[in-house]
């Protein structure tokens, strides 16, 4: 049946690529299929960057003739079949998705693109130049060739300021003396046209609030010289307003701290630090409030520092709008001084807000059940923009599987308040100027849970956190937590657990250690921020360091045993993770999506663990990792789980202390809010020091290649505004808990269904 099955797809394979090369008989005769246009330079002079010069000529040729695809026309083809009577769903789909309208040699004006060439030419500078142009024909096919003939460019002698107004004829003066315009230089329009929105950002710097690079027009003189040089001189268009050329001052700042556009009643303001505040009821104290704007009375205008104030206030997380205007007041303006009057409005949030989670799960042990999450925010709870976060979770599983096993249950509580400080929390003051982009978060977390798993044992589990979060510019994330502890106790154990327990030495001194006190460093390089970027790289690099400061205190109470802290035994490790995306955005409004992700994680216990704790290891398989293997089922190494059908501790120790996983997904748009993906899953757990119940087989070695789980699948994506509900079904084509000869085998007839929010990388 699979083999039957394999030929049928590769038949439909073979017969879609033959069908897509017999287009031919769709072309209307007298026509001929365009298939593109060269471009040959001759000139008599040497032309400096002729490269660059013909790639960026090569732009604006017209029309573009139809894509290729492994030297196929698979858009024409499907353009083709979409106009049948009745072409089916399947080749409408294909249509929109890769169809083509075809392009004919009749299509093409070549008149007017040797017009748009020549053009191109005198704007670079090359005046004087012509354009001819010839068809090559084939039976069903043309392309052609535009020969130009470029004579040697004008370039330029000297740049000099003709006269302006004061006081902008000395700003500009001043940065003309940093423009790029050097003797010799070529004639270019375009860079004119940068160098004129050079300027005016930054006298925009300088004050200049009513200036516009359109303002100011370049001449360039040629009557001077004999050969192809010419003078070049900047000068202000006529008719500009005066107010064009003057800088602004900052004479006023109103912040409308606790704005609602339904109610202007007048509220009398309040001065604080050289500020009018303006707020019917107590918001966020001034004193801390003020510390966000960085705009000052007196100051010239500077629109930098008003989307770095705009910035601020919206990271404080209590504002839903941040809207800065300026009014000029004309009465007060002189010939050399304009003043303007700033006025900030703040929308605040809605002060509480509950939001809640509903999540399936399956694990490879075959606990399954739902899990809610609730968590409940105040924001700005006193009065200095701070936001209080209380998150519960109750989860049920269940185990459906045939045995002894079936009917085994979990209950899982957890409760966590977390208060969030939009300011620096330190015992000696620090200067905020030293973060201009943001100002650091300061984060304070404390967490419970509780885990009950029927016929083995109760966990009970503590955690806090303190530490710093900032962003240093608009790509680079910081979090520093110089404070992370967390204390595990294991009860109500059975005997069946502690007989695992017994045999599995490594598993047991990975829950021995309950007490875990360290710090953790992150660093995070973020491109995808930017929508319109389409190649955007994301960098995510961790460090968790554990046990150092506590091992100065630690005591060994018995002789070879490891040593306690207030009776408690400590994890000692290092771990670091490394995180790598790319995702190329194209087609069409960039809705095609090809990422990319590489992940590596190594732990390293030492000093007074010999084994890191079991919630610090690596695990891979599920929703956000190899998803064609269930979660936790995935390792480590070439261990199988299903060679001793009468264990219990496979829940436990399918994890490892270094990881490796690669992923690859194409994601398109279907419809409405629906998108898919096609995509492919690498990666394992290993460990460095083999555990002995593994015989081996979970010890990272040279070999670790052929040790990767892969697996291959496809998904439907419901993405409404960026919150993502995610469907993937994927199978195995590399499984290394079989025998070597065995492990390529796609086995599509036995797919993991995987149920996920938000995107997987």
């Amino acid at each position: 049946m699979k083999r039957t099955l394999k030929h049928s797809i590769a038949f439909i394979v073979f017969g879609t690529i033959l069908c897509s090369c017999s287009i031919t008989k769709h072309i209307p005769e007298g026509e001929r299929l365009y298939t593109g246009a060269k471009i040959e330079i001759e000139s008599d002079s040497i032309i400096k960057n002729e490269k660059e010069l013909k790639t960026e000529l090569e732009t604006i040729l017209r029309p573009e003739p139809n894509s290729k695809f492994l030297g196929m026309y698979l858009g024409l083809y499907y353009y083709y079949k979409n106009q049948k009577e009745n072409p089916g769903f399947l080749n409408k789909w294909l249509f929109k998705q890769l169809g083509e309208k075809p392009v004919y040699q009749s299509n093409v004006e070549p008149f007017e693109v040797e017009a748009v060439l020549r053009n191109r030419l005198e704007n670079k500078g090359f005046f004087y130049s012509s354009a001819t142009s010839s068809f090559e024909e084939k039976e069903i096919e043309a392309s052609i060739n535009y020969k130009l003939n470029v004579t040697e460019p004008y370039k330029m002698e000297r740049f000099e300021i003709d006269s302006m107004p004061s006081p902008l004829y000395e700003v500009v003066r001043q940065e003309a003396d940093a423009s790029p315009f050097q003797k010799n230089m070529r004639f270019d329009l375009s860079n004119m046209k940068l160098e004129r929105q050079r300027i005016d950002t930054q006298l925009k710097q300088k004050g200049y609030y009513n200036l516009n690079p359109d303002f100011f027009i370049f001449e360039a003189d040629t009557t001077q010289y004999d050969k192809k040089r010419f003078d070049l001189f900047l000068k202000l268009k006529s008719e500009v307003p005066k107010k064009a050329t003057i800088p602004y001052q900052i004479s006023t700042i109103n912040i409308f701290s606790n704005y609602d556009l339904q109610d202007s009643t007048y509220v009398e303001p309040e001065r604080f630090n050289n500020k009018n505040y303006i707020q019917d009821t107590l918001f966020i104290e001034l004193k801390y409030l003020d510390e966000f704007i960085t705009l000052n009375e007196g100051d010239l205008y500077s629109p930098d520092e008003s989307k770095n104030t705009a910035r601020r206030l919206s990271k404080i997380g209590a504002y839903k709008y941040v809207n800065i205007q300026y009014k000029e007041i004309d009465s007060l303006e002189t010939d050399s001084l304009g003043l303007l009057e700033a006025n900030i409005f703040l929308s605040p949030l809605t002060k509480r807000a509950v939001r809640a989670e509903l999540q399936g799960v399956t694990k490879s042990n075959n606990y399954t059940g739902p899990h809610l999450a609730l968590t409940y925010s105040n924001r700005n709870v006193f009065n200095g923009g701070e936001t209080l976060n209380i998150s519960t979770n109750v989860g049920y599983e269940s185990q459906f599987a045939s045995g002894d096993d079936a009917g085994n249950t979990s209950l899982e509580l957890g409760l966590t308040t977390e208060l969030i400080f939009p300011r620096v929390l330190f015992p000696v003051k620090i200067n905020t100027d030293f973060f201009k982009y943001s100002i650091p978060k300061t984060k304070t977390s404390i967490g419970l849970n509780y885990l009950s798993r029927s016929e083995l044992y109760t966990l009970l589990s503590a955690n806090g956190q303190f530490g710093y979060s900032w962003n240093a510019n608009k790509y680079i994330t910081y979090a520093f937590n110089p404070i992370s502890v967390s204390y595990t106790r294991l009860s109500n154990t059975t005997a069946e657990f502690d007989a695992i327990l017994d045999e599995n030495l490594f598993l047991q001194q990975s829950f021995d250690q309950q007490f875990i006190s360290g710090m953790t460093f992150s660093f995070t390089y973020n491109e995808m921020v930017d929508a319109n970027d389409p190649n955007q790289f994301y960098l995510n690099t961790t460090l968790d360091v554990a046990g150092n400061s506590i091992s100065l205190l630690g005591q060994e109470t018995t002789t070879g045993e490891p040593k306690e802290f207030l009776g408690l035994e400590y994890a000692q490790y290092a771990k670091a993770d490394l995180d790598l995306r790319f995702h190329l955005n194209f087609g069409e409004d960039r809705a095609q999506t090809l990422a990319t992700r590489l992940f590596a994680g190594f732990g390293l216990p030492y000093g007074n663990s010999d084994v890191i704790p079991y919630v610090k290891q690596y695990f891979s398989g599920g929703p956000y990792s190899v998803r064609a293997f269930k979660t936790r089922s995935l390792g480590p190494g070439t261990y199988d789980d299903d060679s001793d059908e009468d264990s219990d501790v496979t829940y436990f120790d399918q994890t490892g202390n270094i990881r490796l996983e690669a992923n690859v997904e194409y994601r398109f748009p279907l419809f409405s809010f629906f998108k898919g993906a096609v995509f492919a899953d690498a990666g394992n757990v290993w460990n460095s020091k083999t555990n002995s119940v593994f015989d081996g087989e979970d010890k990272f070695t040279s070999n670790f290649i052929n040790e990767l789980g892969m697996g291959a699948g496809f998904g439907l994506h419901i993405d409404v505004q960026g919150f993502v509900i995610r469907f993937d079904l994927a199978a195995p084509f590399h499984d290394p808990s079989l025998a070597e000869g065995q492990r390529w085998d796609f086995k599509y007839d036995e797919p993991v269904l995987n149920f996920a929010i938000g995107y997987s990388f």
